[in-house]
């Protein structure tokens, strides 16, 4: 299983957080979503292969920036 890391700017509260999740749950291969707003993170776990490009895709869908965390 693979676990990668992410910082979103842009998000605020509970609702933004919400919007990312919905839009990075519909990535084929996710499994688990962990999202902050307060810290900026987003933390995806799925199966071995997790496509940087569709993700960062997804959190700019749900109105947000985002970069893999090194």
């Amino acid at each position: 299983m693979a676990t990668n890391e992410y910082q979103v700017t842009g998000m605020t509260c509970g609702h933004c957080e919400m919007s990312v999740r919905e839009e990075v749950g519909q990535v084929a291969g996710v499994e688990g979503i962990q999202v902050s707003a307060q810290s900026g993170t987003l933390v995806v776990t799925g199966s071995d292969v997790i496509d940087d490009a569709q993700i960062l895709a997804a959190v700019e869908e749900a109105g947000y920036s985002a970069v893999r965390s090194s």
